[in-house]
Formats: structure tokens, sequence, C-alpha cells
């Protein structure tokens, strides 16, 4: 990784929370999709050991970066294609975790953590996401399932260390990370959410990309 990278990526960072605050939608599109150019990049410069794995994530990283520049857009259309987009890369996250970590490990005590905590997201959100409940309830059983998955590859113990700790820690700040996305959509729109939400977003993200080349 150039040692350029994660500083770029740190400014990037505190100029989109700053558009964030004033609103500037010109600079918030523009920052996002450069920041999440970032992360695509470092996938795409590590060498990896395991080349299904590697696909699938970028796979999935260029999905967010498509989503994270319709999420800046306005408008339910923008926001629905975001969306979807999130939704098919949590998808191909949960395949390449599933390239990692043998079946057995899927079922686990988490896998119940999450249900009920899937089940009290969809509860929450049920009475406010309106048309757009099914798709919601979509994503969250399939970001639910990945951070499933990113715990049977932690407890299954065949990654280094590093690697690990980076499926583990990427996955679980993606997860947190919508949760304050859908506060924001569906209960109070404030740029708390924005200001607790995107620097997880981004940590996750960069963290999966980076698992890409430790798998070996």
């Amino acid at each position: 990784m150039p040692p350029w990278l994660p500083p770029a990526a740190v400014l990037l960072l505190a100029g989109l929370l700053l558009a964030e605050a004033k609103q500037s939608r010109a600079a918030m599109v523009s920052l996002k999709g450069l920041l999440s150019a970032l992360f695509v990049l470092t996938a795409l410069l590590s060498e990896p050991s395991r080349p299904d794995y590697h696909a699938l994530i970028l796979a999935g990283l260029v999905l967010g970066l498509v989503g994270d520049v319709c999420l800046a857009l306005p408008g339910a259309g923008a926001f629905r294609a975001g969306l979807g987009a999130f939704l098919v890369g949590h998808l191909l996250y949960l395949a390449a975790f599933a390239r990692l970590a043998p079946f057995s490990f899927w079922i686990n005590m988490g896998l119940g953590g999450l249900a009920v905590m899937g089940l009290a997201v969809y509860r929450w959100l049920r009475p406010r996401a309106g048309r757009l409940l099914l798709p919601v309830t979509a994503y969250i059983v399939a970001i639910s399932l990945m951070l499933d998955g990113a715990w049977a590859v932690f407890t299954w113990g065949g990654l280094p260390p590093a690697g690990a700790w980076c499926v583990l820690l990427g996955s679980l700040f993606f997860y947190l990370s919508d949760l304050s996305v859908a506060r924001d959509r569906f209960v109070r729109r404030q740029f708390l959410n924005r200001l607790l939400g995107l620097p997880l977003y981004y940590a996750g993200q960069f963290l999966l990309a980076w698992s890409t080349g430790l798998t070996g």
C-alpha cells in the first residue's frame, strides 16, 4: 500500500464530514466518490493469496463505491439504488467469507444474537420504512448473515490473526455504520448520525480491503 494512501483517506474523511456539516451536496458527492475509490484502490494494490476471496471482496467494494455516490444524491430513487448496491455488496462479502470458513462454524451462538438484534432493528424500522420495508428487511437479513460469516471466519482460526481481525472488525464497523444510516434516513436526520457513521463505515471498508492481502 502506498504510504500516502492512509493520510489521504483521513484528510478526505475530514473534508467529507465538514461538507456534511455544511450540507454542501456537490462537495459530499465528490469527496465520497474519491474516498470510496481509495478503498477500491487498496484492494487492487493488495497481493492476495486467495484470488477467489479477493475477487468477491473487490466486487463488493466497487458496489460500495456506487452505493456511496447514490446515497449522497437527493431523492428516494437514489436511496433505493444505493440500498440495492449495498445489498448486493453484502451478499458478495457473504460469499467471500464462505470461501474462508467451513459452514459448521456459521452455526454458533453469535447467529442467535444477530437474529435477535436483526428482529429488534426490524421492529424499530417497520413503522417508519413505508414502501421501503421489503428491501430494508432484506438488507437487515443480508448484513446480519454477513456479520455471522465474519464471526465464523474469526473463530475458525484458519487465517493469520491480522486477516481474521480485519474481517471481523471490518464487518462489525460496517454493521454499526448501517444503524446510523437507518436512523438518519428513517428516524431523525441529523449530523450526529453521519459524524458517527461515516468513520465507522470507511474504517470497515478499508479493513475489508486490507484483508484481501492477509488471507494466506
